[in-house]
């Protein structure tokens, strides 16, 4: 019997993590806790390996690592040197056919279930997490589009900044292989994050919304100025807001998404309804107290449906306290300004 490559997300949970990465996996675990995640599939650590060994990518790469030799921590041209070579190999490889016809099988599934050609992200999905070390491609429609995402996420793992976060970590330059979620698109109204504890004091009292029109993604890379909303966890009462500028917002395009400057109007108005951010609160909760753990969530509204019944959670992973490691905090510092 040949080996299993690709799963439905409603058929994973944690224990899936060293299959699919962390991403898929929790994608899979919220769904068991009623929480509503996006349809779509994840495409395992083992078919990138597949890929690797039948397109004789694997050999290439271990070749051209063993050629470059010890990499001085801050030796910045040899790191983009090396990941141009990398990339390119996973990238120029025609996917084998085997594998090609695999995603297409899922993804047919995903239309068929629609009614229609479903537009999807193709995201990263790595065992550990690496928050914003990895592509994220959105709003991708037909198998052809989406299998040279999955190659371009996985050469992702190849940036200059991610071999040199691994080299200073001591990481195999090889070491970060990464599963792909497809998942189906979410056509958000409005979108952001929720922190079951103050990211900054780390005060497990509170509940932290932000949010902003349209896709996540601005708030999530943290480019404009989010609505914000402070709620006590107890009672889901909101004891403080604040109106952001929300300079722009992302929205859908044809294929792939667009930054738009936002209207006056939609400025000076809050982008949630009290019912949503408590609803947003609430489930961020109910994660929390499964995991057990303080959650970092990623949200969309999606505006095809109605409320309650249009809030998907699209990630959860560990809320981050900003007091964290002074090493942790120079390494991110560096790298930052070394590839930004």
């Amino acid at each position: 019997m040949s080996e299993r490559l690709i799963y439905w997300l409603k058929e994973l949970g944690k224990e899936f993590n060293d299959l699919v990465g962390k991403k898929c996996a929790n994608l899979g675990e919220m769904s068991k806790v009623g929480v509503a995640v996006p349809d779509g599939f994840a495409i395992s650590i083992p078919f990138y390996r597949r890929f690797l060994e039948l397109t004789g990518a694997a050999k290439e790469m271990e070749s051209s690592v063993r050629a470059i030799g010890h990499i001085d921590a801050k030796d910045v041209e040899s790191f983009e040197r090396l990941s141009q070579k990398l990339r390119q190999i996973i990238e120029e490889r025609e996917m084998p056919s085997s594998l090609a016809g695999e995603i297409s099988h899922y993804y047919h599934e995903m239309c068929e279930r629609r009614g229609e050609e479903v537009t999807v992200s193709v995201r990263s999905s790595g065992p550990k997490s690496r928050p914003g070390m990895f592509d994220t491609y959105l709003n991708v429609k037909g198998e052809e589009e989406i299998i040279e995402r999955v190659k371009k996420v996985w050469a992702s793992a190849f940036t200059p900044r991610a071999i040199a976060f691994r080299v200073n970590k001591d990481i195999p330059i090889l070491g970060d292989e990464l599963g792909v979620g497809v998942v189906s698109m979410v056509a958000a109204r409005a979108a952001g994050i929720a922190f079951t504890a103050d990211p900054n004091t780390g005060d497990e009292r509170k509940v932290i919304v932000e949010a902003n029109w349209g896709l996540g993604e601005s708030v999530v890379s943290g480019h404009v100025t989010p609505d914000r909303w402070i709620l006590d966890k107890g009672t889901l009462e909101i004891k403080e807001r604040y109106l952001g500028k929300k300079e722009y917002f992302v929205t859908l395009k044809e294929m792939g998404v667009e930054e738009v400057e936002t209207p006056p109007q939609k400025r000076e108005d809050y982008c949630l309804s009290e019912e949503e951010i408590r609803e947003v609160g609430r489930l961020s909760i109910r994660l929390e107290r499964y995991f057990g753990v303080p959650q970092d969530t990623e949200w969309a509204l999606d505006g095809r449906y109605d409320f309650p019944q249009n809030l998907f959670f699209l990630q959860t992973r560990p809320a981050v306290i900003s007091k964290r490691d002074g090493i942790e905090q120079a390494l991110d510092i560096m790298l930052t300004r070394l590839f930004k």
